[in-house]
């Protein structure tokens, strides 16, 4: 009976004189249903009804039963209809329930305006109030993006006679800082979080750390920082990583692993994120026997170094021209748990290409082809360059009929190089035997390298012209 309550719906709210569908008549009255006179005749029935739509009042049942059905409409604004109709009748008082139900099914639909009307009608209820209420319209003002609203709900709060907990200010400190315009609003309010009762925690300073931090405002991150020891607070490790990950924006590296040594000697495990922040910051800085010395540390103070923490090393060493050192950081890897990933293999290739270390290179491409990496475009192209532009047309063949047998065609940049080389008049038996190569390889329809034969056949005629020209 209850999900046909309002089956026929009304365009605006309802008033005493209102007709009301017979089916909520008949839940709303119990009379109707068993009144010892009432007669089985559907005449009777119809009388019934006609004075039960007539009478002044109506019986709506239990606030319990008000506050099913208005947990059950998915139309928040049905509910606030039914809420409305029922809080209108004499001497009924709906429940706090079917407040807070009411206010989150309306603030989820992001029908605001509504959600202050019914706080106001709530506040003059005398019902006692949960924080949960206000904690969960926090978040969904922080949600919806509105932190000027997540702040009025804060105070709102209060005026509700309603302590909040640090969790509380947390969630609207969160809020507020992710917009700029409200780092300062919400670095009063935990200033002054203690005249409404509550005491920040330390991940109340972290959230406002790391917002300073990223505002540039450094000197007032740390000044939190050191506010925490005299608040009887200790940092975590959060606290240190946002402290370092703000120091390295500033390029103060040598702070940030002073505050690393702090931190250690204060019996705290820096996380892997940690370790990343000043091993990217070292090695941008070109402080890469640092870094690497950095790296060896780890394991020792009981974070074992990862995937990213052994690319970021070799990402370094071969941006300042160290490709050898990074071959051995690459070697030591398997003995420390880490297995290089097509990642660091690029790296390096990369990086022994710029460095003219041809062979090296392709010897880390073999390795890594047979471990099922793909190699990226640039870095075979790269190594082909490489190879051709120091006449070793065999050896650029080699990583072609490489990438043919794994299913992938060189770009047509590097068609354009190789043909070039191959094609040139006094290298006639050279060409032949690479041509050779090349064509001894299996073309299927996944190899791709059908997809270049019409640019490569244009290519070789024009060559050809050429040449026909020149005779």
């Amino acid at each position: 009976m209850i999900e046909k309550v309002f089956m026929c719906r009304p365009l605006h709210g309802l008033s005493k004189s209102s007709t009301l569908p017979l089916s909520f008549i008949h839940w709303r009255n119990p009379l109707v249903h068993f009144s010892s006179s009432e007669s089985s005749h559907p005449q009777s029935q119809m009388q019934n009804r006609e004075q039960e739509r007539s009478s002044s009042s109506y019986f709506i049942g239990s606030p319990a039963r008000v506050q099913k059905l208005i947990a059950s409409q998915s139309d928040p604004l049905l509910a606030k209809e039914i809420f409305d109709f029922a809080s209108r009748q004499p001497d009924f008082r709906l429940s706090y329930a079917s407040f807070q139900i009411l206010i989150l099914k309306l603030a989820r639909a992001k029908h605001f305006t509504l959600v202050d009307d019914v706080i106001i009608r709530l506040k003059s209820s005398c019902h006692s109030i949960t924080p949960s209420l206000f904690l969960n319209l926090i978040k969904i003002y922080t949600d919806a993006d509105i932190p000027g609203k997540a702040l009025k709900i804060f105070y709102t709060m209060l005026e509700f006679n309603c302590k909040p907990s640090p969790k509380h200010l947390n969630h609207i400190l969160k809020a507020l800082v992710s917009h700029r315009n409200y780092i300062r609003p919400a670095f009063d309010l935990f200033k002054n979080a203690h005249r409404h009762g509550v005491l920040p925690n330390t991940k109340s300073y972290n959230i406002l750390m790391h917002a300073f931090c990223l505002n540039g405002d450094l000197s007032i991150a740390y000044s939190l920082f050191n506010q925490m020891f005299k608040r009887d607070l200790f940092p975590d490790v959060e606290s240190y990583r946002i402290l370092m990950q703000g120091l390295c924006r500033k390029s103060q590296v040598n702070t940030a692993v002073d505050l690393l040594e702090d931190m250690l000697n204060k019996g705290f495990v820096p996380d892997a994120l940690s370790y990343t922040t000043l091993l990217n910051a070292l090695c941008r800085r070109k402080k890469l026997r640092e870094a690497y010395k950095l790296l060896c540390r780890m394991k020792v103070k009981g974070c074992n170094p990862d995937i990213v923490h052994y690319n970021t090393v070799i990402l370094g060493f071969c941006r300042e021209g160290r490709a050898a050192d990074a071959c051995k950081i690459l070697e030591d890897m398997p003995s420390n748990g880490c297995m290089p990933n097509s990642v660091s293999y690029r790296t390096l290739v990369g990086g022994l290409c710029d460095q003219g270390m041809h062979d090296e290179a392709k010897t880390y491409v073999v390795e890594m082809v047979s471990k099922g990496f793909s190699l990226h475009v640039s870095v075979s192209h790269g190594l082909i360059k490489g190879f051709c532009n120091v006449g070793k047309i065999e050896e650029a063949c080699g990583v072609v009929e490489l990438l043919l047998k794994n299913g992938e065609a060189p770009h047509s940049d590097t068609w354009l190089i190789i043909l070039d080389m191959i094609c040139e008049e006094n290298d006639k038996v050279r060409t032949q035997n690479a041509l050779q190569d090349l064509l001894r390889m299996e073309i299927t329809r996944h190899t791709r390298i059908v997809d270049a034969a019409a640019y490569l056949e244009g290519y070789v005629i024009g060559k050809i012209r050429a040449k026909s020209r020149r005779r």
